[in-house]
């Protein structure tokens, strides 16, 4: 099947299966285009939970079918590649964070929902990079645990240097792929332009920008701010919205090293694939998802600065 006759199929086999097809910003351009709702990995969730939707397809990685799960736990969940996993998901485990809860009696852990169920259920609040400020500015303690992002912990950090982190030496290696010298040749070859980067860059390279902020954030900054053009530090797969929705505006990768394997691994017939079969169908035990529920839930009852 052609590109289109594929897509044509999905969208009449969504509408078949009561289905709700969720595709998160880093996706293929040709999965972008037939996404019922495109978004971060939470506001999906969030998003899909309001839906009177059987079925969510979630288009992303694993830890995001897991909170699709834990959020709507009346709706089966498909995840077309199981096999999409987060690196930086993956660099926090369970008795890691256990030990170090042990060694830091008493404080809380505040987990980036770019984790698994697990951990986000070891934690007491999630965050995600658009409201991660808002969250520990929340908390009364003065001295927090955060997991996994030592990035994303700088840079809120920076941003709140009246309280004391102990941070999850994980990192996104996507985004640590991008090096100052990229950014900088960019930037002498587009003067004119606007650096934007996420917060899951080093802080050498979120020093050099002009705005940090989520993925939801820089559609909001661009399509907002008056400059024409601006180079986008994260991964390449939100190009593909951004030039949609600002046709007049000139985008440009901040280096040719922003591309995340896993997030690229979900194919149209991956989903074709998931919709006939009614699988694979991804779900998280009671045990867990309750706990992990209850951390969520604190992020979401937190106001937004």
């Amino acid at each position: 099947m052609s590109i289109f006759e594929l897509q044509q199929r999905i969208r009449q086999l969504l509408k078949e299966r009561n289905a709700i097809l969720l595709v998160h910003n880093y996706m293929r351009d040709e999965v972008q285009a037939i996404a019922d709702i495109t978004g971060d990995s939470l506001a999906l969730s969030v998003e899909a939970a309001k839906t009177d939707a059987d079925v969510i397809v979630f288009c992303g990685v694993h830890f995001m079918a897991e909170s699709a799960a834990i959020l709507s736990p009346d709706k089966k969940v498909l995840l077309p590649r199981p096999d999409a996993g987060c690196p930086m998901a993956d660099m926090v485990t369970v008795e890691g964070l256990k030990q170090l809860r042990q060694q830091h009696p008493g404080v809380p852990v505040v987990t980036y929902v770019n984790s698994s169920a697990e951990i986000k259920a070891l934690s007491d609040i999630c965050c995600t990079s658009a409201n991660a400020v808002s969250v520990v500015k929340s908390l009364p303690d003065k001295k927090l645990i955060f997991v996994p992002d030592r990035n994303l912990g700088r840079y809120i950090a920076s941003k709140l240097p009246e309280k004391e982190f102990i941070f999850w030496q994980g990192f996104c290696p996507t985004h640590e792929r991008m090096t100052v010298a990229a950014v900088q040749a960019q930037k002498e070859a587009h003067p004119d332009a606007l650096f934007i980067c996420h917060p899951e860059c080093a802080p050498e390279i979120v020093a050099l920008a002009d705005q940090v902020c989520s993925t939801s954030g820089m559609y909001d900054f661009c399509r907002q701010n008056p400059a024409k053009k601006f180079i986008i530090g994260t991964e390449a797969g939100i190009l593909f919205r951004l030039k949609a929705e600002n046709p007049d505006k000139q985008f440009i990768l901040a280096s040719p090293a922003l591309i995340c394997p896993n997030m690229k691994l979900t194919s149209l017939e991956d989903v074709l694939y998931a919709l006939e079969q009614m699988r694979p169908v991804i779900s998280v035990p009671a045990e867990i998802r309750i706990p992990a529920l209850r951390s969520l839930e604190r992020m979401l009852a937190v106001p937004r600065d």
